[in-house]
């Protein structure tokens, strides 16, 4: 859509049914949240942070080449409210692979690290087929609170193999409330002069250089892709049952 939201800026939607909420929800209904969440609440600290703490000392314990690798054995297809994109199948359903009878801290980890990459293969999805019908997507801007998660960030990343960069203003979101109040408040004469001067890069994330890193993602963004395509086909036959 031309000057949906910049002047001279075409803007092309595409997202996700559910990021944050669905962390949430996986994190929330687990057993040993709350006890983990005391235990973070005990540190000032987040119960997302925990948990990145808890995956570093895993992977340095269970002796794995990276700490992607945790999740070998455990697969998230995220469309616990639907695929807007690029699929666009509202009555798409999450699906987790690889459940075991553990309810332990360290499961709640793992499932929480699987979470975060099937949202960022979800993510590479939708960048590629908009590269596929034409766009030339090679840098991401991630904002909002999911940007605040040094995980969450880097898996993205490395899942994506694109570099992306981070708002010099963590409260971006707020940011670009300001920027429109200040353009209508005639501080500015444009939204393109506001943001050159209220809005700058911060840092920038890339992906691993390991090659190992990339074989993983790639291996495991292919079982994303089939999760659904199964889904479908047990739908189908179930379908046909009932007919």
């Amino acid at each position: 859509m031309y000057l949906a939201m910049v002047p001279e800026f075409w803007l092309t939607e595409g997202g996700q049914s559910a990021t944050g909420a669905l962390l949430d929800y996986i994190v929330g209904n687990h057993v040993a949240s709350p006890h983990l969440a005391n235990c973070a609440a005990s540190q000032s600290i987040s119960l997302f942070e925990l948990l990145n703490k808890k995956l570093e000392s895993m992977s340095y314990d269970m002796g794995v080449p990276f700490l992607a690798a945790l999740t070998a054995n455990i697969h998230v297809l995220p469309d616990f409210h639907g695929n807007r994109s690029p699929i666009a199948d509202p009555k798409a359903k999450g699906m987790i692979c690889g459940l075991t009878l553990d309810t332990s801290e360290k499961q709640l980890a793992l499932l929480y690290l699987a979470t975060i990459q099937g949202i960022a293969y979800g993510t590479r999805h939708i960048v590629e087929h908009c590269n596929s019908y034409g766009h030339k997507i090679d840098t991401l801007l991630a904002c909002g609170g999911l940007a605040k998660n040094p995980l969450f960030v880097q898996e993205h990343a490395d899942i994506i193999g694109y570099p992306i960069v981070l708002p010099g203003e963590s409260e971006s979101v707020l940011l670009g409330s300001a920027i429109l109040g200040a353009v209508a408040a005639k501080k500015y004469s444009s939204l393109k002069d506001a943001m050159k001067a209220l809005n700058t890069a911060g840092k920038i994330v890339y992906p691993s250089k390991e090659p190992k890193v990339k074989k993983y993602h790639d291996a495991k963004y292919r079982v994303f892709r089939e999760l659904y395509e199964q889904q479908l086909s047990y739908g189908s036959t179930i379908a046909q049952a009932l007919m």
